[in-house]
C-alpha cells in the first residue's frame, strides 16, 4: 500500500493501547489528573469491574470552558510547555495522551467548573469535530465518566478478565495511589459497595489508620516509623521488621516525589539492607516515600512510568541502603514483638523445634567461639569486646523503671531452649540459641570489616566469557572490583581472566561470581556479592559456635546473654529471619487468665 497519513481517530485508538491495558489503567490516569489538579478528596465508582462505568470525581481547581476540547486532544496538557520542563517533572502525569486515548476506546463524557466559572459545563461526543457542551450542576471539579470500555475495539475487550479479576486490579492501584498521597481523602465503590472510605489526616494516629485500612492491621503492628535526610535526599515512611516477612513482594510501596515505581536499583538498595534478616524466599514489607530535587531524577525513563533514571543512582543506592539498615538495626533491640493470646494458644498446634536444637555442650563465652575461626580472617576480637558474665540479678518490687534494662532480668530457663525475664512491660522469652548466634554473627562480621579482604592468587587464572558491554564496565569500574579482593584483567574483546579472589571464598563458583558483581555494576553502580558470601560462611561458623539446646546456664550466663543482644546490631531476629525473642505484656498475660472480667 501507499504511505498515508492515519486517520487522527485511528492513531488514538493505537495510543490506547499504550496507556489503556484494562480498566485499572484507566483509573490510575484519571486519579492522577485529579491529584495533579490540587484535589483534596477523589470518589472512584466501579461498575461491573470497570467494563460498564468507570467515575472519577475530584474537589480540585478543575478545567476552564475554553479548554474542554483541548482537554481531550492528543498530546494536550497543561502541565509542560517546553523542553527544558521535561528535566524538572513535578507533576504525576505530563504527556497529555491520558485523556485522548480513553475517550478513543470508550463512550466518554467530561464535567468540570474551573475555580472561577459560574456554573460546571458538560463535554458530549467528545470524538466530534465539534464536540457539544452544555451546562451542569457540578459544585466543583471534574468528574470523568467512562461508559463501556473498548465497546469500539471488540478484539481489546475479549482479552479483559472477569469483572472480579479487573476489580482485584483497580483496587491494588487505588490502594497504591491512596498511599502517595496521604494528606488526601479518597473512596471507592463498586457496583454501589463501599470498598474503602479514606478521610483527610494529617496526625500520627490517622496516618497509621489509613496504613491499616489499607495494608491491614498486622502491617501496621509491625511496621518501624523512619526519617533520614541528607545529601539532598530524604525518606521517609514505613518499613515492616524482619519477622513480618512475605511470601511475595504484595506490599512493597516505593515513592519517589510521590510517583510510584518499580525500580531495579531502590529495589536492590533494600534487598541488600534485609540481607542477613530474612528467610531465603522470603520478601519484606514496606511504604517509603523518597524526595529529592526533581532536576535529580528522569520520570520520563519508561513508556508507563513505572521506572525512572537517577541522575546519581550511586549515591541514592547508599543512601537507601543507609537508611534502612540503619533503622533496622536501631530497633532490633529495643523494639517489643509483641505476642498475642491467640497466637499464644495457637503456638501449641506449631511444629517441633528447630533441627538446630542439638545436645552438645557449648561454652557461651562468645571470644571463644569466635577465636574458633581466627585462623580465616586476622586477628582475634579487642579486648573490650568479651562477653562478660554478670552477677544473678533480680528484678525487686521497688525498682526503678527507668534502670531497668529494654530486655529486663533472667527467671528461669525453660527446658533448656528458651529464657524466661521480666522486664517493666511483662514477661520476655528468648530463644537463646538464635539470640546466641546473631551476636557471635555480628561479632565475626565486625572483624571480618575491620581486617583488610585476604587475597589469594589463583596458580592458573581463570578465563571467563562476558559481553563487550561488561568488559567496558570492568575496566570503568576496577576500583570496585579490587575493594572487593578480586583482580580482573581484560584478555580479549570479551573474556576476562579472574587472577585473585578473597581466600575465605576460594570453593565458591568464581564464574558465577564475577556473573554477579558485574550484573550489580549494571544495576547500582556497585556490589556486595563478596560481602554477601563471606556473611553466608560467617553465619555458618556462628551458628556452629552457638549454644545450643540442654546447655543449662545459670542466672549469671543468662543476663550476660541479655545484655549482649541489647548492644548487638538486629539482635531481634537471628541469621535465618526468625525472631530471638518476644514480649508479652501484662494486659495479654490478664486476658490468658480472663483477670479482671
Amino acid at each position: 500500500m501507499p504511505i498515508r497519513r492515519l486517520s487522527p481517530h485511528l492513531v488514538n485508538q493505537i495510543a490506547a493501547g499504550e496507556v489503556v491495558e484494562r480498566p485499572a489503567s484507566v483509573v490510575k490516569e484519571l486519579i492522577e489528573n485529579s491529584l495533579d489538579a490540587g484535589a483534596g478528596q477523589v470518589d472512584v465508582s466501579i461498575s461491573e469491574g470497570g467494563i460498564r462505568l468507570i467515575q472519577v470525581r475530584d474537589n480540585g481547581h478543575g478545567i476552564p470552558h475554553s479548554e474542554l476540547s483541548l482537554a481531550v486532544a492528543s498530546h494536550a496538557t497543561s502541565k509542560i510547555s517546553d523542553a527544558d520542563d521535561l528535566g524538572a517533572i513535578h507533576s504525576l502525569g505530563f504527556r497529555g495522551e491520558a485523556l485522548a486515548s480513553i475517550a478513543a476506546v470508550s463512550r466518554f463524557e467530561l464535567t468540570s467548573r474551573h475555580n472561577d466559572g459560574e456554573h460546571a459545563w458538560k463535554m458530549l461526543d467528545c470524538q466530534a469535530d465539534a464536540p457539544e457542551f452544555v451546562p451542569s450542576n457540578l459544585s466543583s471539579g471534574t468528574r470523568v465518566d467512562v461508559h463501556d470500555l473498548f465497546y469500539n475495539v471488540p478484539a481489546r475487550r475479549r482479552f479483559l478478565r472477569t469483572d472480579k479479576t479487573e476489580f482485584s486490579h483497580i483496587e491494588q492501584v487505588f490502594r497504591r495511589l491512596a498511599l502517595s498521597h496521604l494528606t488526601s481523602a479518597f473512596s471507592l465503590t463498586h457496583n454501589g459497595k463501599t470498598i474503602f472510605d479514606l478521610k483527610v489526616t494529617d496526625d500520627s494516629d490517622g496516618l497509621k489508620s489509613r496504613i491499616s485500612r489499607l495494608l491491614g492491621g498486622d502491617f501496621s503492628a509491625n511496621a518501624i516509623y523512619l526519617e533520614h535526610a541528607g545529601a539532598g535526599l530524604a525518606l521517609r515512611g514505613w518499613v515492616a521488621q524482619p519477622t513480618y516477612s512475605r511470601s511475595q513482594a504484595d506490599q512493597q510501596y516505593f515513592y519517589v516525589n510521590g510517583r510510584v515505581i518499580r525500580d531495579k536499583l531502590v529495589a536492590h538498595a533494600v534487598r541488600q539492607a534485609f540481607s542477613d534478616v530474612l528467610f531465603h524466599g522470603r520478601f519484606p514489607a514496606y511504604v517509603l516515600y523518597l524526595t529529592l530535587d526533581p532536576s535529580r531524577v528522569d520520570v520520563n525513563a519508561h513508556p508507563a512510568k513505572h521506572e525512572v533514571r537517577f541522575r546519581d543512582g550511586r549515591t541514592v543506592h547508599d543512601f537507601i541502603f543507609h537508611c534502612l539498615h540503619k533503622s533496622l538495626s536501631e530497633t532490633c533491640a529495643g523494639k517489643q514483638v509483641s505476642v498475642k493470646p491467640d497466637a499464644l494458644l495457637n503456638a501449641a498446634k506449631a511444629p517441633g523445634r528447630d533441627g538446630t536444637y542439638s545436645s552438645p555442650q557449648t561454652s557461651l563465652n562468645m571470644r571463644e567461639a569466635v577465636n574458633a575461626y581466627n585462623n580465616l580472617y586476622g586477628q582475634p576480637l579487642s579486648a573490650n569486646q568479651p562477653a562478660t558474665v554478670q552477677e544473678a540479678t533480680v528484678l525487686p518490687d521497688s525498682a526503678d523503671e527507668e534502670d531497668i534494662p529494654p530486655l529486663g532480668y533472667a527467671l528461669a530457663q525453660l527446658l533448656g531452649v528458651y529464657i524466661l525475664a521480666q522486664n517493666r512491660d511483662g514477661l520476655i522469652i528468648v530463644d537463646m540459641h538464635a539470640a546466641h548466634e546473631r551476636i557471635t554473627y555480628e561479632r565475626l562480621k565486625l572483624q571480618f570489616d575491620q581486617e583488610s579482604i585476604r587475597v589469594q592468587p589463583l596458580l592458573v587464572p581463570e578465563r571467563i566469557s562476558v559481553s563487550q558491554k561488561d568488559v567496558a564496565l570492568v575496566e570503568e569500574h576496577q576500583d570496585i572490583i579490587q575493594s572487593l579482593g578480586m583482580l580482573l584483567d581484560v584478555s580479549g574483546p570479551e573474556s576476562l581472566l579472574l587472577r585473585e579472589i578473597p581466600a575465605l571464598l576460594h570453593s565458591q563458583n568464581l564464574n558465577r561470581l564475577v556473573h554477579d558483581v558485574i550484573e550489580d555494576l549494571h544495576a547500582a553502580g556497585s556490589s556486595n556479592r563478596v560481602s554477601e558470601l563471606a556473611n553466608e560462611l560467617l553465619s555458618s561458623m556462628a551458628c556452629h559456635g552457638s549454644v545450643r539446646a540442654n546447655r543449662q546456664l545459670a542466672v549469671a550466663e543468662m543476663n550476660a546473654l541479655l545484655r549482649d543482644m541489647e548492644g548487638t546490631e538486629r539482635s531481634g531476629q537471628c541469621n535465618h529471619g526468625r525472631p530471638t525473642w518476644v514480649q508479652i505484656g501484662l494486659a495479654d498475660l490478664d486476658k490468658l487468665f480472663d483477670r479482671g472480667n
